[in-house]
């Protein structure tokens, strides 16, 4: 049993479980902020019952996403003591603020909000919850900002055999941290959406509360809208850059094997790693990736034969994993598109509300399959260029680190089983009378 893949392994099940919650926290936090706020503008009982519901199903998946997230940052003593030994200075320093700062501010606000019903203006009490809402996006922003460093080191020097950071600006306005924020904050805010539309979208199909289903909808399309442009804009953005400072995730993204100018994009592929090509290649672009890449159709992009074997990602799953994300990133946009000409006309668009319905789960595969693409792309190095994922593990004995894993994957079940059940429960039951034991 190797203890590096079952480190890996392990906390990638951590990670990955963890953020089925998180992009939800983020998003579904600045909606219901949105809709406090419409209560408190125009006084409309309805938003206010909006808040309260949506705001249930919130807490819900805030209480998982805690106890998910604390066990993480454990995982850098438990399991990555090597590397939180190399880049603790760096690193160490941005997770500190995101517990101490952005997430304590975030978990005070959230209690202030749950019990400040009675006690606050509802002028207040919509304050708090947008606080909430910068908090939780804030704690996001320090989280990413240490990814970035991993991604593409920047403002530090090696000293006594460690890394050691001389500018905190410097790690701060990181690039690929910056556009990481850009990207997955706005992904964030359209899991979100398709939350509340695909609920709604439930709901109007048996025509049940249809005049606060209708108002949900249409308030969580907008965002819906919005955060599908964004995200997308961003994402080109963002692989512009991964093809300046991650040539070789960018050639495995795109399982382009050759060094060419005007390269093709290959729009599906069955990449053969051992045989360094693709056993299969359908729908070859002429330039079209030299354009994506470097925004020039006559550029020059290096191909995986180019680099050496032991620094090469794991092409198939990279493809893969790329591939799923724009194409949901783009289905998102055309179903967007197509709900905005339908906003008015939903009670009579059964198969559009179907389609939603049944696409709660897509922006969770995309987000997921974005972050498959951004660590299993960054391989073979924990720090990109810097340190290896081999040299960063603990030493601990394979069999250790078999038994908390089983051990996650056995709780975290449990964990995520009784969280959707939750959910599903108060989201199939639908708003109550929430308004009797308020004064706003």
């Amino acid at each position: 049993m190797d203890p590096v893949f079952l480190s890996r392994l392990q906390f990638a099940v951590a990670t990955m479980f963890h953020f089925l919650f998180v992009p939800l926290t983020l998003g579904l936090s600045i909606i219901i902020a949105w809709m406090e706020t419409q209560y408190v503008r125009t006084g409309d009982k309805i938003y206010l019952q909006m808040t309260k519901f949506w705001g249930k199903l919130f807490l819900i998946n805030f209480a998982v996403g805690v106890v998910t997230g604390i066990t993480l940052e454990f995982q850098f003593g438990t399991n990555w003591s090597r590397y939180s030994e190399y880049v603790g200075d760096v690193f160490g320093s941005l997770l500190a603020i995101e517990a101490s700062v952005a997430f304590f501010l975030e978990s005070t606000f959230i209690g202030i909000w749950i019990f400040g019903w009675k006690k606050l203006s509802a002028k207040a009490h919509a304050v708090v919850m947008w606080l909430v809402a910068i908090a939780g996006n804030l704690s996001a922003v320090w989280i990413l900002t240490a990814n970035g460093f991993m991604q593409h080191p920047v403002g530090y020097t090696i000293r006594n055999g460690r890394a050691e950071m001389t500018d905190f600006f410097e790690v701060l306005f990181n690039k690929f941290s910056i556009l990481e924020i850009l990207h997955v904050i706005p992904s964030a805010c359209l899991l979100g959406a398709f939350f509340v539309m695909g609920i709604s979208a439930w709901h109007l199909l048996k025509k049940q509360h249809v005049e606060f289903f209708k108002k949900s909808f249409r308030i969580a399309l907008v965002f819906g809208l919005v955060s599908s442009l964004v995200a997308g804009f961003t994402g080109d953005l963002h692989g512009t850059h991964v093809a300046e400072v991650q040539p070789a995730k960018l050639a495995a993204m795109e399982a382009h094997w050759e060094t060419q100018t005007s390269a093709p994009l290959v729009m599906f592929a069955i990449p053969d790693e051992k045989a360094g090509k693709n056993l299969i290649e359908i729908g070859s672009i002429p330039g079209l990736l030299s354009f994506l890449g470097y925004h020039d159709f006559g550029a020059t992009v290096r191909g995986i034969n180019d680099f050496p074997a032991n620094e090469r990602p794991p092409v198939a799953i990279t493809f893969a994993a790329f591939r799923t994300m724009v194409g949901l990133g783009t289905l998102f946009i055309i179903l967007m598109v197509y709900g905005w000409f339908r906003r008015d006309k939903l009670m009579e668009s059964p198969t559009f509300l179907k389609i939603m319905l049944f696409s709660i789960p897509l922006p969770y595969i995309a987000i997921e399959m974005g972050w498959v693409l951004a660590e299993v792309g960054r391989q073979p190095w924990i720090v990109y260029g810097l340190m290896r994922t081999s040299d960063a593990a603990s030493p601990v004995a394979g069999y250790q680190v078999m038994i908390s894993l089983i051990a996650f994957i056995v709780i975290y079940g449990l964990l995520g089983g009784v969280g959707y059940y939750l959910i599903a429960k108060h989201a199939i039951k639908g708003p109550v009378s929430l308004l009797a034991d308020s004064k706003h």
